[in-house]
């Protein structure tokens, strides 16, 4: 245990050191520091000033703490999917109650953030960290325990704001408090903010009790939810106000099928804020929006829905922000507004944006109270729309660009309790992962907003009550950032020192990627022995090694005979140093020295699917885990296509680009050929065909014409080939048997696919998963794409599946982890991003013409349309 540092300075002798200590404390019990009334950003822990990947400074805490012994350390390790070291990788640690007193501006309200990072520090163990935080007299965090809450919703750290009330004191005292339940239990936090912000709010109508006001105004709140509806990530930098809010894609909290359509308006479209503050949302926010879609018919009998998990017992404000940007005239697009099936703006009083607002462009937001009881309806908060027959509109549509919603406190309180891991969490979460052991990088990362998990939680519960979410008991929502870049070790190699980026890499590439040394690569790789090789692809070849002393790699070496070059090595670099996701690859670094091109990722130890599927000697895979394994790839695709800040195409989805830790947790990886598009308004990517033969899309492959539609076709393949353990091609069978999904497809419509499957699996599959899962895979098998599901429906019907086989085998019910809407396919889904390893493996030889200009990786995609 580290010594507890004062937060006095040290004298030239005893007796000055007495006195400057006294006069110093007494200092302290007066006058709290003042933050000059700018926003205060401090890095628990920290000694020195610094700055985070947005450039902005956190500045040391020690100063701001006026009782209360404390540890300043640092964490043992950095867990890829944080955006910053700052103020993540240094924390304070309270083991007796301790305040933090900052001077404020009396009658202001204020946002107060919470930085956590459940990482471990100086031997102490994270999982005896309970505590508790109290704001002035409003208690934030009661017996809160921010590793068990990372554990749950697969998270690695944690962001939590509150909006405190305006009050007549000019210091705002932040204590921490060890929970006194728990032997050896501890207080942390990695980062604090304190900013002043302008009185955004006022009261709203009690949603179902038409006489009843919540007066928010007077309330100390917590943001639950912040989404830019329709639109993508919003970072903290580019928000209004200098109030740094981090607005995060809808997408997640899409309840069933009911996708709608994304809508944008062009850059030049000017945002008119006429008398509502800047302040109150970015422009971006009212630029983007979702809708049902143009086919009225269907429009009027169905509603745009999204799902909350909230903490029950207290009293939302739901904030919709509106802005049209299409349509001018009053009753053109005019809807109904529904908060947990109950009226908030409906017939005879319906929503109509131009006529809140007078004319296109301008931005409006409207508010709305509602109390979630836990005796009647449960821990959700559901928001439907759905046009206004009444009114007799131009459009049977309804809209919304952005959403925030806050809980209001209730006594001064805004705790809730801890939630509890969902069972499917508890196999892929091991308390080993949760003491950062660098051989098993902790499996959690961010979300966008809320607890991932929770989505996750959704499908079959569904499917067994139409209008409820349940969820996990108890369980607290947050938000937190969909994807993420990592920050894990800069570009620094360990043994020469130097930090020379490579001159093909965009500058932010090589500043989010470690790049290595030959030297450093040879050493691990023992000169690139031959019996470290653990696999051969287009690339080259893949060996196992070992970087820091003990942190087990794999190292994927180009081939210069390869077809396979510079732009495959440059795509791979750029894609995974800006992408975390449990189920993708994690990218440790690259080398590009002495003639060499290397790629370095975390080993994958149990290797590629294909070697546990057919022609191996290793235990044949169950079916309920093949069926897991299908799940974790889904996610990973799922997430490339929507998850992403772009849509990201893989273009050679297959067994041998699907790979296990040791966990069984599947990763999707080999992003060489991959496309990403920023302009969403074109409906493919016209590009020379590459992937590999037997789950090349024959669309793609006829029209070279590129969609996320091509990876749902391949990805068919993969299932058909988990289910019939078989390559999808073998030259050696009949001309009719020769390709799998071919085959596969003739046996299902004729109805004898239980003669082509696994004969270990016969017998074991459930009649009904089993016919669950052909059905998926034949629905991505459709000859044209714009039929094939979408890889979030991919995933429902799997997860979907998954609890047939279980039901049928007595097991105990597992929430599925997408959120979906009924049996069959849903769309929305949530997506988490979380750490992933990944050794390369490959032996296929890949579909490749050099000619394709891979300088045009970024590339136009289609827009999400409307089912």
């Amino acid at each position: 245990m580290p010594e507890v540092r004062p937060i006095y300075a040290s004298a030239m002798n005893e007796k000055t050191q007495i006195l400057f200590s006294l006069l110093c404390f007494s200092f302290l019990l007066v006058s709290p520091i003042e933050s000059n009334g700018e926003n205060l950003a401090l890095s628990c822990g920290a000694s020195e000033p610094a700055a985070d990947s947005d450039k902005r400074k956190w500045e040391p805490d020690a100063k701001f703490i006026k009782s209360g012994n404390s540890i300043q350390a640092t964490a043992s390790y950095q867990d890829p999917s944080l955006l910053s070291t700052v103020p993540y990788m240094t924390a304070r640690i309270f083991t007796s109650p301790a305040t933090y007193e900052i001077q404020v501006k009396e009658a202001k309200r204020h946002y107060l953030r919470f930085h956590f990072y459940p990482s471990t520090y100086t031997g102490l163990d994270i999982s005896n960290s309970y505590f508790s935080v109290t704001a002035n007299d409003v208690t934030l965090l009661n017996n809160f325990s921010a590793a068990i809450t990372c554990q749950a919703l697969t998270q690695a750290y944690l962001v939590r704001e509150y909006s405190l009330a305006p009050t007549e004191r000019d210091v705002l005292s932040i204590t921490f408090t060890p929970s006194d339940k728990y032997q050896k239990s501890f207080a942390f936090i990695n980062g604090i903010e304190v900013i002043e912000m302008p009185e955004m709010f006022d009261s709203a109508v009690l949603v179902g009790f038409s006489d009843q006001i919540a007066d928010a105004k007077a309330a100390n709140l917590q943001t639950m939810f912040r989404l830019n509806v329709g639109g993508q990530d919003i970072p903290g930098s580019q928000d209004s106000g200098r109030l740094t809010r981090t607005w995060y894609n809808d997408a997640p909290y899409i309840f069933s099928a009911g996708l709608g359509v994304t809508l944008q308006a062009s850059d030049k479209f000017r945002i008119d804020y006429q008398k509502m503050p800047v302040s109150t949302a970015p422009a971006d926010v009212y630029k983007t929006a979702r809708s049902q879609g143009p086919t009225g018919d269907i429009n009027i009998k169905s509603n745009l829905t999204w799902m909350f998990q909230v903490d029950t017992n207290f009293t939302y404000i739901l904030r919709l922000h509106f802005c049209e940007f299409q349509l001018s005239k009053v009753n053109q697009k005019v809807f109904n507004i529904y908060i947990n099936n109950k009226t908030a703006q409906a017939d005879p009083t319906p929503a109509d944006i131009i006529a809140w607002t007078g004319e296109k462009g301008i931005p409006t937001y409207k508010d709305y109270a509602m109390y979630v009881d836990a005796n009647n309806g449960g821990n959700e908060i559901s928001l439907q729309m759905t046009p206004s027959a009444l009114s007799r509109p131009e459009y049977l549509d309804s809209q919304l660009n952005g959403l925030e919603i806050f809980k209001m406190d209730s006594m001064k309180n805004l705790a809730g309790p801890n939630p509890e891991p969902s069972p499917m969490q508890a196999n892929e979460a091991t308390q080993k992962e949760f003491q950062n052991d660098k051989k098993t990088a902790l499996i959690i990362g961010s979300a966008g907003g809320v607890a991932m998990v929770l989505a996750f939680s959704l499908c079959f519960t569904v499917y067994q009550r139409k209008r409820r979410f349940p969820g996990n008991d108890s369980h607290t929502s947050i938000w937190l950032p969909i994807y993420g870049n990592s920050h894990t070790s800069g570009t620094k190699s360990t043994i020469s020192g130097k930090s020379n980026n490579s001159s093909h890499l965009s500058n932010l590439a090589a500043g989010l990627c470690r790049r290595f040394s030959l030297s450093e690569i040879k050493h691990g790789t023992h000169n690139f022995d031959e019996s470290n090789v653990i696999g051969v692809g287009g690339f080259g070849k893949v060996y196992k090694g070992v970087i820091d002393g003990s942190t087990k790699v794999a190292v994927k070496r180009s081939n210069p005979n390869s077809e396979q070059g510079i732009n495959e090595f440059e795509t791979e670099i750029e894609l995974l140093s800006r992408l975390r996701h449990k189920h993708l690859v994690s990218l440790i670094g690259y080398c590009e020295d002495g003639g060499e091109m290397c790629l370095i990722y975390d080993y994958m130890a149990l290797g590629t699917l294909r070697e546990h599927l057919y022609n191996t000697k290793k235990p044949q895979l169950t079916w309920k885990r093949r069926l897991e394994i299908a799940i974790g790839a889904a996610r990973g695709l799922h997430y490339l296509h929507t998850g992403a800040k772009y849509t990201i195409i893989h273009r050679d989805v297959k067994t041998t680009n699907i790979l296990l830790d040791e966990n069984w947790v599947a990763k999707v990886s080999d992003f060489g050929l991959s496309k990403t598009g920023p302009d969403m308004n074109g409906g493919h990517v016209t590009t020379v065909v590459k992937g590999s033969f037997g789950y090349l899309d024959p669309e793609y492959f006829r029209r070279q014409q590129l969609t996320e539609k091509s990876d749902v076709y391949s990805f068919g393949v993969v299932l058909f080939e988990i289910l019939c353990a078989r390559p999808a091609l073998n030259p050696s069978l009949s001309k009719e048997q020769v390709s799998l999904g071919d085959w596969a497809l003739n046996c299902k419509r004729k109805g004898t696919l239980e003669d082509i499957i696994d004969p270990n699996l016969k017998g074991k599959i459930n009649p009904e998963c089993l016919t669950k899962f052909a059905d998926t895979a034949e629905k991505c098998l459709y000859e044209s794409g714009i039929e094939r599901p979408t890889m979030g429906d991919v995933l429902w019907n799997l997860e979907f599946a998954l609890q047939l086989q279980e039901t049928a085998d007595g097991s105990r019910h597992r929430t599925p982890s997408h959120g979906g809407g009924s049996d069959d396919f849903g769309g929305g889904g949530a997506v988490a991003v979380h750490v992933a390893g990944g050794g390369i493996r490959s032996e296929e030889h890949d579909v490749s013409d050099q000619s394709d200009d891979n300088g045009g990786i970024f590339s136009q995609i289609v827009n999400p349309k409307g089912r």
